[in-house]
């Protein structure tokens, strides 16, 4: 049951095209956290783990250096020097663990705060007002949200920090150690085959041209992972939709003996989504050649590159060791995009499945470019008007046969149709949650409405909160709530208002209309809009039902859209739902159904 006033203001214009390129990618996570409750604190973890590293770094300097005198004293076998360098080592070494242990704990936090911001930004995007439904309705991306909202938006947290923090630590460390291996290889004359020549801090060129040529070949290799890690993401969502979807209608399923058939179903999307990952490890494997390659050849390397100078005598082995250290710095720094090539390839993919999602959502206002749409106006007080209304659904096109049809306040009316026609589109259309078509809805200005759909709905919780929605637990007293539940035959509930459960398991079908039409004698709205809810309805409860809508809401307009009945005596205004036959429905228009 929905319940608002009457508003149909005109929703925000928002660019139609989702962006696919990186830039207007990080433009939108960029917006999303400057306009958050959480900006101020990222940005103070932000500048803690910077000034972390800067210290850390500064550490490993000194950790650096102190190669030098520590295997210069294992040369000389110099022991009393030998022990004062482990005492120094003890001191760099505990500084850089305690700055390790809070580095930890301020990217621990980051994540925290950078998935409540994302998570709390898509669910306010997908839960503005009709935005939810209209999305359903656009196609995959809008058949299984729960996905982007859930584990995309932690996956991308987490990843961007991990590879942001990651890609700074490596970035400071290179501009640290880049000039200590210039200074080691200063001045170094190369001879060969006669000629001398020197190459300022050509240790420093080996470094850049050996990750260079390493980065190049990943690339090279590894770019097709994202491409494979977002269709492997969608068909994990896929294949969750459809189970989710069997554990909803088990018993369904069960009674028809269905197993074999959903078994065969979801064997599909397990070999959709198996097919996926096959590629996936392909391209990993692949990756691996040149990332695990490069690993190994890294052992000698530094070695390689520093021989030419120790051999000539320039450097001692204490020297060799901290030019070796600093290569492996320089290099490894370098080298941060080929270690997390696999890891930038599966972040490049959720971040374009966590845009595309937002981007999608706010597109949905203005989305489809239908040639036609309904018109929504706010009108006089005391009347509803429904003028030339026609409704384009997926597959055909449905009208009302009245042209200018008007429900007058206080009236009682029936909207019928003919054998095959989804009534709910009329229902939704008058809702303003299905906008296609053609005609005008003009809704009674200032007035209170409830929308009782179809199928009641309960949220998880309490009996009162189920009752009370969407006022919460407090929106009636106890007498007010027995009082509703007595009138409409569902006394054996009057003990069990505090009672948690998932009401649309615990009642019958007829219960859960009943309830719902006690919710609806609890709000007495100005005006109620009903669609189908009476028909399923058991006799008895139907006439309890109905009472309730002569009795009980007798000041109120309603309007049911259903089967019509003879006996009832309560509509006393029937109005005709009809095929259009010369309609083209929305095929190719990217809505997908109702």
């Amino acid at each position: 049951m929905a319940k608002r006033k009457a508003d149909r203001t005109p929703p925000t214009a928002v660019a139609g095209e989702v962006q696919s390129g990186l830039l207007s990618q990080l433009r939108v996570i960029v917006d999303i956290y400057w306009n958050s409750p959480v900006r101020n604190r990222l940005i103070l973890l932000v500048l803690g783990v910077f000034a972390i590293i800067i210290v850390t770094s500064a550490g490993q300097v000194l950790l650096n250096r102190w190669n030098v005198p520590f295997y210069d004293a294992l040369s000389r076998r110099d022991l009393p020097a030998f022990t004062e360098q482990l005492m120094v080592f003890i001191g760099i070494a505990s500084v850089l663990l305690v700055l390790s242990v809070a580095q930890t704990w301020l990217n621990q936090m980051t994540r925290l705060k950078l998935r409540e911001g994302l998570t709390r930004d898509l669910i306010g995007e997908w839960l503005v007002p009709r935005r939810a439904f209209k999305l359903s309705n656009s196609g995959p991306i809008g058949v299984n949200p729960d996905q982007r909202l859930h584990e995309d938006a932690r996956h991308l947290a987490e990843m961007s920090t991990d590879l942001g923090f990651g890609l700074l630590q490596a970035s400071i460390l290179m501009v640290s150690f880049v000039g200590v291996l210039w200074s080691l290889s200063s001045g170094f004359v190369f001879n060969l085959y006669g000629y001398s020549f020197s190459i300022p801090g050509y240790m420093v060129w080996a470094a850049i041209l050996y990750a260079a040529s390493a980065s190049w070949l990943s690339w090279l290799v590894g770019r097709k992972l994202i491409k494979y890690n977002a269709d492997r993401y969608q068909k994990e969502s896929e294949l969750r939709f459809s189970l989710m979807r069997v554990n909803e209608h088990i018993d369904a399923i069960s009674l028809y003996r269905g197993e074999a058939d959903e078994k065969r179903r979801l064997g599909f999307d397990v070999d959709s989504l198996l097919a996926a990952i096959r590629l996936l490890v392909t391209a990993l494997t692949q990756l691996t050649w040149v990332t695990s390659g490069y690993g190994w050849f890294t052992i000698v390397a530094p070695i390689l590159v520093a021989a030419p100078v120790y051999f000539a005598g320039n450097l001692s082995f204490g020297g060799l060791m901290m030019a070796i250290g600093a290569f492996n710095q320089v290099h490894a720094a370098l080298k941060w995009f080929v270690d997390n090539f696999g890891a930038i390839a599966d972040w490049r993919a959720t971040l374009l499945r966590v845009t595309s999602f937002r981007q999608a959502v706010q597109a949905t206002d203005i989305m489809n470019g239908v040639e036609q749409r309904i018109g929504f106006a706010e009108g006089e007080a005391n009347e509803l008007r429904l003028d030339a209304l026609k409704i384009s659904a997926p597959r055909m096109t449905v009208r009302l046969k009245e042209k200018a049809a008007v429900v007058k306040e206080g009236e009682r009316v029936l909207i019928t149709s003919e054998t095959g026609i989804d009534r709910t589109l009329l229902f939704r259309a008058i809702a303003g949650l299905w906008p296609w078509g053609a005609g005008t809805v003009t809704l009674p200005g200032g007035k209170e409405i409830i929308y009782m759909p179809r199928l009641p709905y309960f949220p998880p919780g309490s009996l009162r909160e189920a009752m009370s929605y969407p006022l919460g637990k407090d929106g009636f007293s106890d007498s007010q709530l027995v009082d509703a539940l007595h009138n409409l035959g569902l006394k054996r509930l009057e003990t069990m208002l505090d009672f948690n459960a998932r009401w649309e398991r615990e009642l019958s079908d007829d219960e859960q209309q009943s309830l719902a039409f006690a919710r609806l004698r609890l709000h007495k709205p100005d005006w109620v809009v009903i669609d189908e809810a009476l028909d399923g309805m058991e006799p008895d409860a139907r006439e309890l039902a109905l009472a309730v809508l002569r009795d009980d809401l007798g000041a109120s307009t309603v309007v049911h859209i259903g089967r019509e009945d003879k006996d009832d005596h309560v509509f006393s205004k029937v109005l005709h739902f009809v095929s259009d036959p010369s309609g083209h429905g929305l095929e190719g228009t990217g809505v997908t159904g109702v």
